[in-house]
């Protein structure tokens, strides 16, 4: 490792180094004229990410020093690449130029600073972000006294900012449910490692922070100083442990902006005891928001949004993670997209126009933060521009008798009114269409928007007719048409007259304007007042011009953020809107039902199907095939609990993670993919299908089943929804047999919740037969011909068998193999006393010829006591043509 120690360096790089130990967790991108540059071993680990060239640039102890750059203007795509590789980027610019720094002297170095510190949370570009997702950025306190924990959770991009409290058992589910893309804890506190236990493996990074704001008084101070407050009575109830974690999280904020206040809404506190708890090994297995992958695309999210705007996206992401318990407002929900789905005009008209809503959140989150672009003000007009159409077509009563409808207009219209209306036709009076991307760029504002700046623009682009137009006045005046206006570097502007006008012209009554410079042989060169003063307006015109068009751009600024609070409300009016629309169009097209809510524990569902399957088979032209399920009813005397069996590919996983998605759906206010669907609300989905190791920590695949299940089994409710799949596969037979009977027993007798609990154990359907709660359900399959076809159809009752040989065989094992596993079973199922071994089976080894595609000729010196009976198990007779059936015939009686 190289030593960094600015001791005897050069100058330049003295002050690199003391920049870099300032930040030695983070990479520096060190601003160089148009590049930043990267040194030491931050220039190795980049180049290694971003695949660009590793070079040198002079000694450092010896030493040569490693360097890599990536172009200033273009920084951005690697800035992404290197956040998802999961490093922090410190940015350093240069803080003044060249020339101001050679004022200081003639060897004097640029000063440079840290502006910015990019980590995953605390990103704000367009081209860094996700824009049907939030990027929030999470903090965390415990008290190790009480238990509890409170989490802040803040969205930099879009200026969101809440808090929550909770016991620390629950903080993984709360972590998943919010899916913060970066987790912050106060390094050497109290009950640290408790905190870390439950976050380490969560997939968003995890950073360590050290501040005295930390703390209940720290907090407060840190919320007067970022909203300029005198007071935070005035900002709701708020616990102790609630200041400190957002004390912790704004000190985190600022450190990142180096040292600029964050620019956030107020803090909301947000209620969970409506919602329902999805932890994230469920998340994780029912792909409820990514696939086990990592990808939106296949996701439970992906397949139902059919939203037109970024903020409309962001909020079916947040109410699909985090559903809801509360009855009133699930039908209020569900109340808006059945109004919509009947005004079909209306409906198909909003999502046009919605189509053009640009991504106002983000877009007023970066004029608070100083970052904001031409491109965003317009943007910003436009947005409220499509609102004003959007209106009207809202208006219908009988759009307006959904509660939600309603307020949404309500909203809208309020937004407009109070300001958002003026606004819209100021800017759009004073930006041109296509304004550019950069601010210095110039060219923002519209001609005709400033007499100012339309005259230093004239003076600008029109030097030349300008000073035409004063030579032709100076002409007729003087009489003299040999009179010139003319330009070089040395007098700038000047009048020249030939030498056989000049007595006549400083004799006339014109002399008095003009002032004389220079004399020549032939011609005499004089200015005016006039004429200084066009050629300084002239000269100056450029920068003044960008000057005033960049004071204009700020205070069109600051009169967006005279009605920020209007426009949060207005996006959160049209994201709203956008949601709804968006149910019921995917509602039409998918030909989905509205849930019924209940109190009880009831969840019937009648011909279901699952969502992502559904659209994927839909793509390839193959349709789906539904299924009821009953777990519970009105009465509360059918099964609550279902065993189901089935051979594997049959379809037990599709249909155990369809029925925990279809609650997931319905609680979240959207409509079903099913005929009908009753249901009693969950307070909680669990979920343990597939799996995994953690070799890395030391756990075995079956160790990480027993965690899991054992997670469950302590934190499920009466009213939880557990989708259990083969628990105790991972053990000897008598071992997962008996794990899965006391599971079995456990959910029924002791939790008495609904379940669905699929096994390959075919003496837990005895199980299920002798509990009054418990019921059997089994996937039909038949065997045709030989093959094995999946009807993908649940049926009462348990399987006959679970044809898992036959699935070896489709699955392409070796014919040898598979005919050697058919006569294993055929001599375990004859003897079911103890499903072991018999002394008398012979054992059979594979010889280089059976391991091949079919099974091995007759040899002369095999011993065999029934050559004929040998022969007849090793045929397929589905697999003989006529020829060699026939064949076999006449082999078999020789055999004989």
């Amino acid at each position: 490792m190289t030593d960094t120690s600015a001791k005897s360096a050069t100058p330049f790089m003295a002050q690199y180094l003391q920049i870099k130990a300032q930040h030695p967790d983070a990479l520096l991108f060190f601003r160089m004229g148009d590049f930043y540059e990267l040194f030491f071993e931050d220039a190795i680990h980049a180049a290694d990410v971003l695949d660009i060239t590793l070079t040198h640039r002079g000694q450092h102890q010896g030493e040569k020093i490693p360097m890599a750059g990536v172009p200033h203007h273009s920084a951005e795509p690697y800035l992404a690449r290197l956040i998802r590789a999961g490093h922090r980027v410190a940015v350093c610019e240069q803080t003044e130029t060249p020339a101001e720094a050679k004022k200081r002297g003639y060897k004097a170095i640029v000063n440079r600073e840290v502006v910015r510190i990019v980590t995953p949370g605390t990103l704000t570009e367009d081209t860094l972000l996700d824009a049907r997702a939030e990027n929030l950025l999470a903090a965390v306190l415990h008290d190790p006294a009480s238990g509890e924990i409170a989490l802040a959770f803040a969205d930099i991009s879009t200026g969101r900012f809440s808090v929550v409290s909770d016991r620390l058992a629950r903080l993984s589910s709360l972590i998943a449910s919010f899916q913060p893309k970066e987790i912050v804890y106060l390094q050497g506190a109290d009950g640290e490692s408790d905190i870390l236990a439950q976050l380490k493996p969560m997939s968003a990074p995890l950073t360590p922070h050290v501040t005295r704001q930390a703390s209940p008084q720290g907090g407060r101070d840190s919320l007067k100083g970022a909203f300029h407050l005198s007071s935070v009575e005035g900002l709701g109830q708020f616990t102790s442990l609630e200041f400190g974690v957002m004390g912790l999280l704004l000190s985190y904020i600022e450190l990142t902006q180096a040292g600029i206040p964050p620019e956030l809404d107020f803090p909301r506190r947000e209620s969970l005891s409506g919602n329902l708890i999805v932890d994230e090994t469920t998340r994780h297995a029912l792909e409820i928001e990514r696939t086990q992958a990592g990808s939106r695309k296949g996701s439970l999210l992906d397949a139902i949004d059919c939203t037109r705007t970024a903020s409309g996206a962001r909020l079916l992401n947040e109410q699909l993670s985090r559903p809801l318990t509360d009855v009133a407002r699930i039908n209020m929900r569900l109340d808006a997209i059945q109004t919509l789905m009947e005004f079909d005009h209306q409906r198909d008209d909003i999502r046009s126009a919605l189509s053009a809503m640009p991504d106002l959140d983000r877009a007023r989150a970066r004029l608070r933060l100083n970052r904001a672009s031409p491109r965003d003000l317009q943007a910003i007009a436009r947005g409220i521009g499509v609102s004003q159409t959007i209106l009207p077509e809202l208006d219908d009563p009988g759009l307006q008798g959904a509660a939600l409808v309603s307020d949404i207009h309500a909203a809208i219209d309020q937004a407009i009114s109070n300001g958002l209306g003026p606004l819209q036709g100021h800017l759009s009076s004073m930006l041109v269409d296509e304004p550019p991307l950069l601010a210095n760029d110039g060219g923002m504002i519209r001609s005709g928007a400033s007499e100012e700046l339309d005259r230093l623009r004239t003076l600008r682009d029109d030097s030349k007719k300008i000073i035409a137009a004063m030579e032709q006045r100076y002409q007729a005046d003087t009489g003299i048409s040999q009179l010139k206006i003319k330009f070089n570097n040395m007098l700038g502007y000047y009048v020249e007259i030939p030498a056989r006008f000049v007595d006549d012209l400083e004799k006339g009554e014109q002399a008095s304007l003009f002032h004389r410079r220079q004399g020549l042989a032939n011609a005499t060169r004089y200015t005016s007042d006039e004429l200084v003063e066009i050629a300084r307006e002239i000269e100056g015109a450029t920068s003044e011009s960008k000057l005033l068009e960049l004071r204009l751009f700020e205070a069109l600024i600051h009169a967006v953020l005279e009605h920020s609070e209007g426009l949060r409300d207005l996006t959160h009016a049209i994201s709203a809107l956008d949601v709804a629309c968006a149910g019921a169009h995917w509602a039409i097209n998918n030909e989905a039902c509205r849930p019924e809510l209940f109190a009880d524990k009831r969840l019937e569902v009648e011909a279901g199907r699952h969502p992502v399957v559904e659209a994927a088979l839909r793509k390839e032209g193959h349709g789906f095939v539904s299924n009821h399920v009953s777990l519970g009813d009105e009465s509360g005397k059918d099964p609550r609990l279902q065993v189901i069996t089935g051979p594997n590919m049959a379809g037990k996983s599709t249909f155990l993670r369809q029925t925990a998605l279809l609650v997931i759906l319905a609680q979240s206010g959207w409509f079903v993919p099913a005929r009908r669907m009753s249901l009693g609300i969950v307070d909680r989905v669990f979920s343990r299908v597939g799996a995994s190791d953690d070799l890395a920590r030391g756990k075995s695949t079956f160790m990480v089943e027993m965690l899991e299940t054992a997670s469950i089994l302590n934190q499920a409710s009466d009213r939880a929804l557990v989708i259990l799949d083969e628990v105790g596969r991972g053990t000897s037979t008598y071992d997962g047999l008996a794990i899965a009977w006391s599971c079995v027993e456990y959910l029924h007798d002791v939790i008495r919740c609904r379940g669905l609990f699929a096994t390959h154990y075919h003496e837990l359907t005895q199980l299920a037969a002798r509990l009054p709660f418990a019921g059997n359900l089994s996937l039909k399959a038949r065997e045709w011909r030989g093959d094995l076809i999946f009807l993908h159809e649940i049926q009462e009752g348990p399987a006959d068998k679970s044809y898992g040989v036959q699935v070896a065989r489709l699955a392409g094992l070796p014919k040898a193999a598979v005919l050697r596993a058919k006569r294993v079973l055929d001599e375990l199922e004859a003897d079911k006393s103890d499903h072991t071994v018999t002394d008398d089976m012979p054992l059979f080894s594979f010889s280089e010829d059976e391991a091949g595609a079919g099974p091995a000729p007759e040899k002369a010196d095999k011993p065999t006591s029934a050559p004929a009976v040998d022969l007849l198990s090793e045929i397929e007779p589905d697999e003989l043509s006529p020829k060699e059936a026939l064949d076999l015939i006449y082999q078999l009686k020789g055999l004989v």
